[in-house]
């Protein structure tokens, strides 16, 4: 599978913040490029209830499929282009995670806060995570609110504007 599983102290470092602004079992969360759903069963196992994963891997959503029915996990999957999935969906959830290659051009990752935020997929008080190398900057992309590093990992994120 192509895939860059977030490290352990990444993955502890953002639920964290996530547990002092969320109640788990309140929350419903898209996990955007969901690769193996390392964070999506991390998700289900501080009691979320409503996951979705997109990928466009067969073999990854497969896994996670596998993987959710085994531990009666309560996640969907959706195998979809991402950004054809952001173009069409009406889903809207709390948290929206992406972990997109670190390849990605900017115009590639500053697509996506562009679709979540024209599309109005977050809830009112969400959130968008962008998992991203410490060599991207998505500062300067609208809706930016602020970024976190680990390492080599960076995660940006987005919320709406205040009216």
């Amino acid at each position: 599978m192509p895939v860059r599983p977030t490290t352990d102290m990444a993955k502890e470092s953002l639920f964290n913040i996530l547990n002092n602004h969320y109640y788990f079992d309140e929350l419903s969360v898209l996990d955007l490029f969901a690769g193996t759903g390392n964070i999506s069963y991390e998700f289900a196992s501080r009691g979320t209830k409503s996951i979705i994963c997109v990928d466009q891997n067969f073999n990854c959503v497969k896994f996670i499929n596998q993987t959710a029915q085994t531990f009666k996990m309560p996640i969907e999957t959706v195998k979809s282009d991402v950004f054809k999935f952001l173009e069409h969906s009406n889903i809207k959830a709390d948290i929206i995670f992406a972990d997109p290659p670190y390849n990605f051009s900017i115009d590639e990752f500053g697509k996506i806060p562009e679709l979540v935020f024209k599309n109005t997929l977050l809830l009112d008080d969400g959130m968008l995570i962008i998992e991203h190398s410490k060599h991207t900057n998505l500062s300067e992309l609208p809706n930016f609110s602020h970024q976190k590093n680990y390492g080599g990992c960076v995660f940006s994120f987005f919320i709406k504007a205040k009216n």
